[in-house]
């Protein structure tokens, strides 16, 4: 197939980890970034041997078939739409949009347009997440019945100069880390059914302890600290633990409870790590890991395939299949993480009203075929 050439806009720390891993892919040349910080853009696509152009000029480029959308979550929405309106396909860093209306109109918008729309998180296609996948498919646990699923620490002001976004509405845990979390869960099990929830804010304000506004604090306007309990259309029921008020603790990133053994899946942030299993006798061992690609450590000890999503996605567009990392799922988990927040809220419990299939299985030659 050809390449397709790929612009991005957004030039901030994220848009280096696309710059860098996009040649990993055989379907995807990297070709523009742009920015409102026409500097930052510059810096960028001199760093990565691209062009630098404005957004109105990369939306025109008819070398440039799709857009990596990494701005700020606030305006996911509308700059998808304005790469849809281009023309283009939309690819979305997450969450895809900050509400289901949102999701609903640009899944209508890009089908209009007959355009593909992909977000991530892909970190789901990594060797671990597929590993686990497959144990589950074959029935090595039995059907899922239950779990659960923590994301935990004391938020980021600690190391990030410029923490305000994370405790605003549109971020906190649910809608910031959780993507990862409830997109493994419903590649796993299958769709959510229904939800319920209790948050609250610990902290008012935070502190930020490094870089130039070190010792300055940042309002808190958002709950930092939710549980939640998710009903899946399979009957499983997994209880979730999103915080960023907690110092430390002792929980597995996931575990997954079915009829027959349990299954143990690192952290869904990643792409790899190890997998562990339990049956009937209890005794915990590794899993054996069955070659896949996207598990195999590139970055500092560790499996980074960022890119992954986007280029399954191009492979689907040349092949006229559904991608993995398509809209019908990002709104499902938009809808799961929105409808979370609003029970915990309400005190009600939530029936969803999106559904999404479970993207299909990334198998070890699969993956091996999208890479150059």
């Amino acid at each position: 197939m050809d390449k397709l050439g790929v612009g991005i806009i957004g030039a901030g720390n994220i848009s280096g980890a696309y710059l860098r891993l996009g040649p990993l892919f055989k379907a995807l040349e990297m070709k523009a970034v742009a920015d409102i910080n026409t500097d930052a853009a510059a810096a960028k696509a001199e760093e990565y041997g691209v062009e630098a152009l404005s957004v109105e000029d990369m939306l025109a480029r008819d070398d440039i078939h799709v857009v990596v959308n990494l701005t700020i979550p606030a305006v996911h929405y509308q700059v998808s739409h304005n790469i849809l309106a281009a023309g283009k396909h939309a690819y979305s860093e997450k969450p895809l949009v900050l509400t289901l209306e949102e999701g609903e109109a640009l899944k209508k918008f890009a089908a209009e347009q007959g355009l593909r729309v992909g977000s991530a998180p892909d970190t789901f296609l990594g060797g671990a997440h597929q590993l686990a996948r497959a144990a589950i498919d074959e029935g090595l646990v039995g059907r899922i019945v239950g779990g659960t699923a923590h994301v935990m620490s004391h938020g980021m002001e600690a190391w990030h100069p410029n923490p305000d976004f994370f405790f605003q509405p549109g971020a906190g845990p649910v809608l910031d880390v959780g993507p990862y979390y409830v997109t493994n869960l419903i590649q796993l099990i299958g769709p959510v059914k229904r939800v319920t929830a209790f948050a609250s804010a610990t902290f008012p304000t935070r502190t930020i302890g490094s870089g130039p506004r070190e010792g300055e604090t940042v309002p808190v306007d958002t709950p930092t600290n939710i549980h939640s309990v998710l009903e899946f259309e399979n009957g499983a029921i997994v209880s979730h633990g999103a915080s960023w008020d907690v110092w430390s603790h002792g929980h597995s990133p996931m575990e997954l409870y079915g009829e027959n053994g349990s299954i143990y899946v690192p952290d869904p942030n990643f792409f790899g790590g190890a997998v562990e299993v339990t049956g009937p006798d209890k005794d915990r061992r590794v899993l054996e890991e069955r070659g896949h690609p996207f598990g195999i450590p590139n970055q500092e000890e560790r499996a980074n395939y960022r890119c992954a999503g986007l280029a399954d996605m191009a492979q689907g567009i040349a092949d006229g299949r559904k991608h993995r990392c398509d809209i019908d799922l990002a709104v499902h988990a938009v809808d799961v993480m929105t409808s979370i927040l609003k029970a915990a809220e309400s005190g009600e419990v939530i029936t969803l009203s999106t559904t999404c299939e479970r993207p299909a299985a990334l198998s070890p030659e699969e993956a091996t075929a999208l890479m150059a």
